[in-house]
């Protein structure tokens, strides 16, 4: 091709994927919902568990706590009182700034808050507590209220108590804030609570799901900035813990290394190959495909689905590594004075079989139908099919018409002999196979990893923190749920009723210190009547009221706004869940009910459990709408599901695999000589972990298709080699860059601290080892002794 139509095919193919670019750049739009690479939930507890880890309450609590941070000798430090009142301050400044932010739905501190419940829902709290159940509203009662009114007025709660007297003599609303205070409390000093540490501490549940890291990071941006407009935010520090708190922990330490591994992968990918080659031109020209790739994959996906999932990126990149060894093959098969189209011809073949094993693979991810993992074989499948493609039919007009032939270089004549020279005797197979058995079956500990909490990347002090803020603030237990199951909402609220005593023995057992139910904020609408029923009308109660009032400094007209709401109580319709919903209590009831088909769910959260069998015998005797939900349990066999259905679409596609790679190349004994390395070198990867102690996770599973498809290029390779010496050189050499570079950057993931990463690290690498290696020692043309 002559230059001036090179550089127009250079050009053209440069704005193609400028093109490419600027379609990603348009409709690109990046989710973090970790869910979108779980498998789709087939029972009713894994669907449960998939909607609780997202947007379940205890997903979306942030646990605060603020510690003085100041010299010894300063005046708060020295003090404990004046270092408690500091404390509190911030804490009440905090919780005041976050509960007008629609960021978040509730702020907890320990302190009384009168806005938990509507003010156009006040007067339902003759509904809604249950003081009145066994005490009537009369005279007798009224006038004992009114006497501790008395006394509270001259003690320091005046200042709380005079806005809310006449409106509310009986202190009803401080009795329903105390029943809807954390079922374990901590300490309250300066009227907010406090760790045996001295800390200051606040429970604060977000809008966002805990397990979406941009929307957790901003919340946690937000109360960072609104402690940072306190007076005296630099006499303490702020401390966050909890679920959301941990995914934005994670999501920055992948990030963060990621992106230096990448970075030092990179300069040492670029610098093997300018060894390799000795020639920037082709070095660059042979970036062509795999850009190419990426970008070409990056634009199906944004045609295809509405969001693409960042680990779909992250580890996409990642699969592309196969694209790489594309352009390899055919800079280093290349003869001198050979066109590099001859060259594409000669080689396209096996790389056209090369492709289509590595797509059917992939495929492997689409069957999964996991949503995280479809998106991923759409852009791998795509990508090679592109960087392939390109390799064969654009590349070759571009590359220099002079190269030096790598087959004379005097390292790789040596290295050639050295090869050509081991020993190759037929029992290796078979005794590289007993061997992998044997260690398959001696290996120790369990062979699948079912626990998603080992993949943790999180330091254990963090960890040690959360128990310890957990166990202090009393919050909820995010293993166990409470379900409870009744045809309709309200027969939901009925039996959660109905299970408060018994509750409240297991409480009493010490088998667990709480269990928050949902008729905790909303009593069902056959309690609401019966309260109604028990509360005066407005003529019976102003003669109470007012024999009430006799001899007491209260003026008589002083408590009409408290007559006004027991007759708005006595008469308004049943307050209801859709009605409750606006505000911050009924945001939090809605969480807790649940519709499903014909029937609702309930669920009732549980604080430090003693005894599982105890709760698990409460609620069997409850006649089966009632039972405890072991969520650590669903998610083991949720991820026991996702790991057959991923092995049956292995199974499918290895089918697949072997009848293309017989096809191709025409020869049961020539597919053998290909796919038997491959099959004993991922077993063997497989008995080397297990051996180590490694339990043997979903990662590891998608590592190993990875590493499948890297071996049998190097399969293919060797089992096409001819009786040339130079031509096996040669292949040495393209086997050899590939190997390289692949060791490259999957040992140095190997070394990551994220678990995830370590596990595809190690798994590709020893793969890579073991296919090389094996590839040579089996290849059909090898000497046999």
């Amino acid at each position: 091709m002559r230059p001036g139509a090179r550089l127009a095919l250079l050009a053209c193919w440069l704005l193609a994927l400028g093109g490419l670019g600027a379609l990603v750049a348009w409709r690109l739009q990046v989710s973090t919902d970790l869910r979108s690479f779980m498998p789709a939930p087939t029972t009713p507890d894994q669907r449960l568990l998939m909607e609780q880890v997202g947007d379940g309450p205890g997903s979306r609590l942030l646990l605060l706590a603020i510690e003085a941070h100041c010299p010894a000798s300063a005046v708060t430090c020295a003090k404990p009182a004046q270092r408690d009142a500091t404390l509190a301050a911030l804490s009440q400044g905090l919780a005041a700034a976050l509960k007008h932010d629609a960021r978040y739905s509730q702020v907890l501190n320990g302190s009384f808050d009168l806005g938990a419940l509507d003010p156009a829902l006040l007067p339902y709290r003759y509904l809604l507590s249950s003081t009145l159940d066994s005490q009537p509203l009369d005279e007798a009662y009224l006038a004992d209220q009114l006497e501790q009114r008395l006394d509270d007025l001259s003690s320091p709660a005046a200042v709380l108590l005079k806005d809310l007297l006449p409106r509310d003599p009986t202190l009803e609303v401080l009795k329903l804030a105390q029943r809807w205070s954390p079922p374990k409390s901590p300490d309250t000093r300066e009227g907010v609570w406090f760790s045996p540490q001295n800390e200051a501490l606040l429970l604060v549940q977000t809008q966002a799901a805990g397990f979406d890291p941009d929307a957790q990071q901003q919340a946690i941006n937000g109360i960072r900035a609104a402690f940072s407009r306190l007076p005296q935010h630099g006499a303490a520090t702020l401390t966050l813990s909890g679920p959301g708190y941990f995914s934005v922990v994670v999501n920055a330490q992948t990030r963060a290394q990621a992106d230096w591994i990448g970075r030092i992968s990179t300069v040492g990918f670029i610098a093997l190959l300018l060894l390799a080659y000795r020639s920037v031109r082709s070095l660059l020209l042979g970036a062509l495909p795999v850009a190419s790739a990426a970008l070409a994959g990056m634009a199906a996906l944004v045609l295809v689905y509405p969001q693409v999932h960042g680990i779909t990126l992250a580890f996409g990149f990642t699969l592309l590594g196969v694209a790489q060894e594309y352009p390899i093959r055919l800079l280093s098969h290349r003869r001198a004075g050979e066109d590099a189209l001859a060259s594409a011809r000669q080689l396209w073949p096996l790389l056209l079989t090369a492709i289509a094993s590595a797509c059917i693979a992939y495929l492997a991810f689409y069957a999964s139908g996991v949503n995280g993992l479809k998106q991923l074989a759409v852009f791998t499948i795509t990508g090679l099919l592109v960087a392939g493609f390109s390799t064969r039919y654009l590349l070759p007009h571009l590359l220099p018409v002079q190269v030096r032939d790598v087959a004379g270089m005097p390292w790789l004549v040596k290295a050639r002999h050295l090869v050509d020279r081991l020993p190759r005797p037929r029992w290796v197979p078979m005794l590289v196979a007993v061997a992998t058995v044997l260690m398959l079956a001696l290996a120790p500990g369990p062979f699948w990893q079912n626990n998603l909490a080992a993949l943790t990347p999180l330091p254990t002090d963090l960890l040690l923190r959360d128990a310890r803020l957990r166990e202090a603030l009393g919050a909820p237990d995010v293993r166990y749920l409470l379900l409870i199951q009744a045809p309709t909402e309200q027969g939901v609220l009925e039996a959660s009723e109905h299970l408060e005593p018994a509750i409240d023995a297991l409480v009493a057992r010490h088998a667990v210190d709480a269990i928050e139910l949902p008729s905790k904020y909303l009593p069902s609408e056959a309690t609401q009547r019966v309260r109604q029923a028990h509360l005066p009308d407005r003529t019976t109660l102003q003669a109470s009221l007012s024999k009430a009032l006799d001899g007491l400094p209260f003026r008589q007209d002083l408590f009409a706004p408290f007559v006004d709401d027991v007759e708005t109580a006595r008469s308004a319709p049943l307050l209801t869940p859709e009605r409750y919903a606006q505000s911050p209590l009924g945001q939090r009831l809605a969480a807790m009910l649940m519709h499903r088909g014909d029937h609702w769910l309930g669920l009732g959260t549980v604080s430090g459990v003693h005894d599982v069998t105890a709760i698990e015998a409460m609620a069997a005797a409850q006649g089966g709408g009632v039972r405890l939900l072991d969520m650590k349990g669903a998610a083991e066999s949720l991820v026991a599901a996702y790991r057959l259905r991923i092995l049956q679409a292995l199974g499918v596609a290895t089918l697949l695999l072997v009848l293309t790679i017989t096809l191709s190349l025409r020869s049961v004994r020539r597919a053998w000589h290909v796919l038997a390395p491959m099959t004993l070198a991922t077993f063997l990867v497989l008995a080397v972990e297990r051996m180590a102690g490694i339990e043997i996770s979903l990662f590891h599973l998608i590592a190993l298709i990875l590493a499948g498809g890297l071996g049998l290029h190097y399969a293919l390779f060797f089992e096409r080699e001819t009786g040339d010496p130079a031509e096996q050189r040669r292949t040495l050499h393209a086997t050899l860059v590939c190997v390289v570079s692949a060791l490259l950057v999957f040992g140095m993931l190997a070394w990551a601290s994220i678990p995830v990463l370590r596990a595809i690290g190690l798994t590709v690498s020893l793969g890579v080892a073991f296919h090389f290696c094996l590839s040579i020692l089996m290849a059909p043309h090898a000497r046999q002794d």
